[in-house]
C-alpha cells in the first residue's frame, strides 16, 4: 500500500507544472489573451491521462538536466525526478489497470505536453549556471502548480474513492519535491 501511495504521490507532483507554466507564460506576456470557453469537467480517465503526461514531462525535463548540467546538486535532483516519476508512472498504470480505467487524453493533458515541450526547448538552449537556474526555477513552479492542481482540480474531479484517496494522500510528496527543488536552487545563489 505504501509504495503504491508513494508512486501516486510522485505522479501528481508533475501535474502542477502545466498549471505553473501557463501562469508563467501569461505573466511573461508570452500568451495571447485567453479565449473564454466552457471546459468539460475532468473524469477519472482524464485525470489518469494528466498524471501520466505530467510524470513523463518531468522525466523528460530531468533527462535534459542530466545531459546538460555539470552541477552535482542539479544532477542529483534530476536523477531523483527520473527515478520517482518513472516509479509513479508505473504505479499509475497499475492502478488504472486495476480500476479498468483507460487514460483519456484531454485538453489539459495535451496543453501540458505542448507547453512543457516548448519550455523544455527554451531551457535546453541554455548552458552552465543559466541552465541550472532555469531548470530548477521551472521545477519549483511545476511542483507548486501540481500542489495547487491537486486541491483545486484533481481531487474534486476524481469520482473513484480509491483514486480520490490516493490523490489526497500525495500532498506530502509534492511538498518534499518542492522543498528539495528550492534547496537545490538556493545552493546555486542568484
Amino acid at each position: 500500500m505504501h509504495s503504491r501511495t508513494h508512486g501516486i504521490r510522485i505522479a501528481l507532483i508533475t501535474l502542477g507544472a502545466a498549471v505553473c507554466l501557463v501562469g508563467q507564460a501569461h505573466a511573461a506576456g508570452t500568451t495571447k489573451k485567453p479565449i473564454k470557453h466552457r471546459v468539460a469537467p475532468l473524469n477519472d480517465a482524464n485525470i489518469a491521462a494528466i498524471v501520466l503526461a505530467a510524470n513523463t514531462i518531468d522525466i523528460d525535463n530531468a533527462q535534459v538536466a542530466l545531459q546538460t548540467s555539470s552541477d552535482s546538486t542539479v544532477k542529483a535532483f534530476a536523477q531523483q525526478m527520473v527515478t520517482d516519476h518513472t516509479s509513479v508512472n508505473d504505479k499509475a498504470k497499475a492502478l488504472a489497470a486495476k480500476l479498468t480505467l483507460t487514460p483519456k487524453p484531454n485538453a489539459t493533458s495535451r496543453n501540458l505536453v505542448m507547453q512543457m515541450s516548448e519550455k523544455r526547448a527554451t531551457i535546453a538552449k541554455l548552458t552552465g549556471s543559466e541552465f541550472d537556474k532555469a531548470y530548477l526555477d521551472n521545477e519549483i513552479s511545476y511542483h507548486q502548480a501540481v500542489i495547487d492542481m491537486l486541491g483545486n482540480k484533481l481531487v474534486p474531479g476524481a469520482k473513484n474513492a480509491e483514486l480520490k484517496d490516493l490523490l489526497t494522500s500525495v500532498q506530502p510528496a509534492f511538498e518534499a519535491h518542492l522543498e528539495h527543488a528550492k534547496m537545490a536552487r538556493a545552493s546555486l545563489g542568484q
